[in-house]
């Protein structure tokens, strides 16, 4: 008779085993490593009962936290550096071509889609800047009718859907398209850093651990375009002093912009480049 005790020794082996050998795809290719590598950790750390009595509470508490509004899986996976980790192996693009870094979990899918130079900011409440952008290839070449969604923290740091009483619907967001000459321009207002929510289990959890919750200041790109990798990516305040620190691991050289200074009171302007790569078979064109 074949051995079918489940002990610490053969307990991953013994799970491995339920799962259908005929089946194909990236799941079942995910789940036995995945299995391997959990019960490997919880067997180097021996928690006790109460231990993942504890880290399944936890779980629970993310599940409930999340909604059409506020994506609390995401923000977990993002502070432990994963989403940053599956950016990096998907996305490895050319030398010149702009980066992808994490969408983060204030992203809407459903803004609205406005004419170049209009408002993003309903409630007119911050610093005035204006944004000018042109979408090119890797030869310079404009890249005329990408579309491009936007969105951002206000000025004090927080987004429309964290405070839905206090911000107007779809505040500091739009979805614009490049003219002829590959350009986009919009005004909004300068955006503030911020800190990582705390007020729910991850940020709780992270927290209390001692890591680094904060965000610099940054503006939110998703820029798609036939033919071509999508961009997910940021620009961020290059005057932060907390570029250093950014709790998502998203901050590059090559995502550095220049707010400048209008002499108009405290507004201010951005003028940023984004290249775009031919997509590959099967690589990031949605």
């Amino acid at each position: 008779m074949p051995d079918i005790s489940f002990s610490e020794r053969t307990s991953a082996q013994r799970v491995a085993e339920r799962l259908d050998k005929h089946a194909a795809g990236p799941l079942q290719a995910f789940m036995v490593p995945f299995i391997e590598h959990l019960h490997k950790l919880i067997r180097e750390t021996r928690p006790s009962q109460a231990d993942w009595r504890r880290a399944m509470e936890f779980l629970t508490d993310v599940g409930h936290a999340s909604d059409g509004r506020r994506q609390e899986w995401v923000l977990l996976s993002d502070l432990l550096g994963v989403t940053a980790l599956v950016e990096e192996i998907n996305t490895n693009r050319p030398k010149g071509a702009t980066p992808n870094t994490v969408r983060g979990p204030f992203y809407r899918a459903d803004a609205p889609r406005l004419p170049l130079d209009a408002s993003i900011s309903l409630d007119g409440v911050g610093p005035v800047l204006s944004v000018s952008g042109h979408v090119r290839d890797l030869d310079g070449k404009p890249i005329a009718s990408a579309t491009v969604e936007t969105w951002q923290a206000n000025s004090e740091g927080f987004y429309e859907n964290q405070q839905p009483d206090q911000q107007p619907e779809f505040n500091l967001r739009g979805i614009f398209t490049t003219d002829g000459q590959g350009c986009f321009r919009y005004k909004t207002v300068r955006p503030g850093g911020y800190a990582v929510p705390s007020d729910g289990p991850v940020g709780q959890m992270l927290g209390g651990l001692g890591f680094a919750m904060r965000r610099p200041a940054h503006l939110h790109f998703l820029i798609k375009a036939d033919g071509f990798e999508t961009i997910s990516t940021h620009v961020y305040d290059g005057s932060d002093p907390h570029l250093g620190q950014d709790a998502l691991f998203g901050v590059k050289d090559e995502l550095i912009g220049e707010f400048t200074p209008t002499g108009k009171g405290d507004a201010s302007t951005l003028d940023f480049t984004f290249t775009m790569v031919r997509a590959k078979k099967g690589r990031g064109t949605t």
